[in-house]
This record gives C-alpha cells, structure tokens and sequence, in this order.
C-alpha cells in the first residue's frame, strides 16, 4: 500500500519538462538502457529516457513536444578534428573541391578575375590533382605550371589551396607580392616547387605557403578595423550554420591562435556560440608560455567553450606529398617527405602541456611522422611518471608502420582520425605508398581498436565536407567513389562507427561525463535523421537527412526552416 502511494506521488510530482521528444527510435549508446522512444529534457540537461507512456508524465502546457514519427534520434554529433573558422572562410571563397581538371579552374579564376578590383585578391581551397579527369599540361609531378592561371588574372594576386591546406597554388602576381623569383630558397619544412629551368611553377608545399600568406596578409591588414571584424564574425557565423545543419552539436577545433579563441570567448559570454567548441590552441612556444595558465579554459559560457589542449604539426600531407616517410614515395622515389615543425621544439611543447594540465595533439600523416610523435610522447611520460590519464592525441594517424600500431593502447594515445580521408585519397594512396604499405599501415582504424585504443572520427573540414554521414559512410563501408573497397578489413561496425562520432569523441575531449550519450544529466545535445543509419541498406546511409539539431534542449536547426 505503501509503495503504491509512493508511485502515485512520484508521478504525480514528475517535473515538467522544458521539451519532449517522442515516438521515435532513440538510440542512447548508454549501456544501461540502450533504446529508448522518448526523452525529456530540462535546463538543457537530459532528465529522462523511456517509453512514450513514462515520458507523458512530463508533458506539461508548457511543454515543447516533438512527435520524431519513428525517426531515429542519437547523441549529438561530435566533430573530432576540423578547422572551424578555416570552414566558414571556405564557404566565403571558391569552392574547387568538386573541379574535374586545371582547365576548370583556371576558368573559375578567370570568371572571378573578372568581377574583382585590379589588386583584389582571389582565394580559393579544395583542389586535387589526384582527382582531376586529367593531368594537366604541362606539369611538375603531377602538378601545373602557373602560365595559363596568370594569363586570365594578370591584374589580381591568387591563392588557390590544396584540399588537404598543406599545398597552394600561387599565381604570377602573387608570387611577385611574396617576391619569389627562381633564387628564392625553400623555407625549413617547406618547397617552391621549381620545373627543370628552375623557374617556380606557382606550387607552395607545406611552409613555402607562409611566404604567399604573410605578403597576402599584409595586404589584407590594410582594411579597416571593422571591415576585419565583419569578416571574422561571418567566418564564426557560416561555420556554425554549416555545422548545425549536418547535425554536430560540438566541433572540436584543430588548432586556433589566442586572438581567435577570445573572440570565441567573447560570443560565449554573449550567448553567441550556438554549438559548442573544444579548441586546441595554436601558437609558438613563446607566445604561449607567458600566459598559458590562463588560456586554459574548461566548460566556459554554460559549457560552450573549452581550451585544454595544444596543437602542433610535425608533417605534410599524403597528397601533396608532404608526409613523413620512414621509405620514400613509390611514386617518387627521391623524396621521403617533410619535417615540417622542428621535433625539438614540439618536445618543448610536450614538456609545457604535461607540466600545466594540457592535452597535446600533433598532426602525422606518415609513418615516420606517427613513430617521431609517438617517441616524443613516451619521453614525456616517462619524465613524468606522476600524470596519468593524459590523452594525448594524434591527429590523423593516416599511415602507421605495423610495429607502432599497438603504442597507441599501450601508451594511452588517441587516435584522432577521420573515415572521409579514407575513401576520399584512397584511389592515390597505393601509388603513393605501394599495396604492402597501404594495406598494412594505411587508415587501419580497426587494427588499432583491436590493440584497446581509442579511434575517433570526424572530417578535417573543410579539407572535406564536414558532414558525419559522409564520413560515418565512409567508416562503415570504406567504399571509394571508383566502386571499389580500400581493404574492407579496416572497416567498423555501424555502432563502432556511431560510437567514433559520439562516445569516443567526447572521451578524446575528457567529456564523456556530459556528453556521447543520451542519459539523465548530461546535456540535451541530440540529433535526429530521417534515416536509420544503423539499420538501411549501406546505399541509402547517404539519403539520411537532418530533422533537427538541439544544443542544450534548444532547437537549433530544423529542417526546412
């Protein structure tokens, strides 16, 4: 009798919820109650999963139901490595990443050249000679000479950057604002790609891109104060409206300087982040030491904000040839890659994060570059035997030798990788690594969740698309845009998949307490899709749509709306 009235009180006193979700599949990834129909949610924070019946209990007038008519709704999505303003300034420059060929986009500069002012510069990001209908003519291992780009641009200065953002494209103009003429020396970790008369044919490998940059911005620091601010602010802007409308509830970013981070900071303050960023910061040794106590910030403006790692970057890219090689190129065998940032100095790094509470998170593609990270991490830790559960992370991981694919577990590193890149270089990395090499260290995620590590996922946006379907499709079925399979044996379950962009994510991100699941007490950060993409055909994975996107038990995008 009793317990009866007990029962009766607690549904009688059962809190109002401030939004319900129901009649739908929830798929929580909490072990103790792994599906759901129904979820509450109050003060931004999940208060309740269960069957439609027992979430009724908290619809109150009040209430904002949403009826999901039996569509499938998960934790939110967790963008594991991208460059977020980096995004927002891709969707305000030309987009090349679907161009089939250099005549294409040499056409775009000339369209563009057009409607720009004589000494405005022309930018542009996504290009891929690997994935051109053609190799141009002529070429420079596969890259094009600057010739028929600078005739249909004379007048403007352009940067045209390579999908992975370790190579660009300068034409004559530009070059001539670098001043870089052919007895210009490489820079350390860096090429100007010259042709066989030692001319430079517009190429910018790795760090060579900095002497292009620094002269663009210089010319760009000549607007006024507003004009700059107007431009970050759309940056900040575009990325948070592209990331909501694919679902990521939370983007972890990829390296941002301290200026960039304290605007960051200041829109968190005003409510102004409508999705939540954990950043790594990104800046010299010596400007970070100074102040890197208070830099650290961990759950800032209602948990919209995180700074707890560094980032710092010890190799190139695959397609650009740029990662680190313990053997040469298959298909150029006189190169082994690039060092691009000192190992001493990133030792220095690791030395500043370990003794004041920081992750730190390298970029290594190569297998020289991943066995040079992982040795510097082992140092560290063995210097200091005190710190445990560090998380160190790196990102990427893209090609491992065998013998260091089990120090991830053993160490305790994160493997911070990303599916897309997989089927997206796949068609290239074969050439560039040999089948031996490819099948043994190439995107081998499965090979390292094997070991106990932890691998994550996300898609290095904007280099790719930075949606999760993508890249979730990617993970699951390792199948290239050719028809074919990049050795199936690395591929993931679809939960193992969901688990990457979820759980795992928030676990790299030492957030696994408030976010990765749907469960009492962590924050409302959901995404629902039109599809079950645990479930359909591999096919229809792709046609999964956004329904909505909720931050905090706010709707923050719907679609169609």
């Amino acid at each position: 009798m009793k317990l009866a009235l007990l029962l009766a009180t607690c549904v009688l006193t059962a809190p109002a919820a401030d939004l319900v979700l129901r009649n739908g599949k929830i798929v929580t990834l909490d072990p103790a109650a792994p599906q759901a129909q129904a979820i509450a949610v109050t003060a931004g924070k999940i208060a309740a999963v269960g069957t439609d019946a027992q979430i009724a209990r908290q619809i109150q007038p009040s209430t904002k139901v949403i009826d999901l008519g039996g569509h499938l709704a998960i934790p939110g999505f967790i963008e594991g490595h991208g460059h977020f303003t980096g995004l927002g300034a891709f969707k305000m420059s030309l987009n090349l990443r679907e161009a089939k060929s250099w005549d294409q986009i040499v056409g775009m500069v000339g369209a563009a050249a057009r409607e720009a002012k004589p000494g405005d510069w022309i930018i542009g990001r996504g290009w891929h000679q690997e994935k051109w209908d053609t190799k141009p003519t002529p070429n420079v291992h596969g890259f094009p000479v600057h010739n028929s780009l600078s005739r249909v641009s004379p007048n403007n200065p352009v940067l045209l950057t390579h999908a992975s953002g370790h190579a660009s494209f300068a034409n004559a103009a530009a070059m001539a604002r670098a001043g870089i003429t052919r007895n210009t020396a490489d820079p350390p970790g860096g090429e100007i790609m010259k042709d066989a008369e030692g001319n430079p044919i517009g190429l910018m490998n790795e760090r060579a891109q900095g002497l292009v940059r620094d002269a663009m911005n210089r010319d760009l620091a000549k607007r006024t104060a507003a004009e700059r601010d107007t431009q970050a602010e759309r940056e900040i802007d575009l990325a948070a409206e592209e990331c909501l409308s694919k679902g990521i509830t939370t983007f972890e970013d990829a390296g941002s300087p301290p200026d960039v981070i304290e605007r960051f900071k200041r829109r968190a303050t005003e409510g102004r982040l409508p999705l939540r960023l954990w950043v790594m910061l990104r800046a010299p040794n010596a400007a970070i030491a100074p102040n890197i106590k208070q830099y650290r910030i961990i759950g800032f403006g209602d948990n919209h904000l995180t700074v707890r790692a560094i980032k710092r970057q010890i190799d190139g890219a695959l397609g650009s040839r740029g990662a680190w090689l313990l053997q040469p190129y298959a298909d150029l065998p006189t190169s082994s890659g690039m060092n691009t940032e000192d190992p001493a100095d990133i030792e220095k790094t690791a030395k500043l994060a370990i003794e004041n509470g920081y992750q730190l998170c390298v970029h290594a593609i190569g297998d020289r570059g991943n066995r040079e990270v992982l040795n510097i991490f082992e140092r560290t830790f063995k210097a200091h035997p005190d710190k445990k559960d560090l998380r160190w992370r790196i990102e990427h991981a893209q090609h491992i030798d065998p013998a260091d694919i089990p120090r991830f577990a053993q160490l305790g590193v994160i493997a911070s990788m990303q599916g897309v890149h997989c089927t997206s270089d796949g068609p290239m990395v074969i050439p560039r690594l040999g089948p031996k090499r490819a099948e043994e260290g190439a995107y081998v995620w499965k090979s390292l969740m094997k070991t106990g590590a932890h691998v994550t996922n996300g898609t290095d946006a904007p280099v790719e698309d930075v949606s999760p379907i993508e890249s979730y499709y990617a993970t699951v079925t390792r199948r290239m845009k050719n028809g074919q399979t990049f050795f199936p044996a690395q591929r993931m379950t679809r939960m193992e998949a969901l688990r990457s962009y979820t759980v795992e994510n928030a676990y790299a991100a030492f957030e696994e307490n408030i976010k990765g699941m749907l469960k009492p007490g962590m924050l409302a950060d959901i995404t629902v899709l039109s599809r079950d993409i645990l479930t359909v055909p591999e096919e229809e994975i792709l046609k999964a749509d956004v329904e909505y996107t909720i931050v905090g038990g706010k709707i923050a995008y719907q679609k169609g709306k």
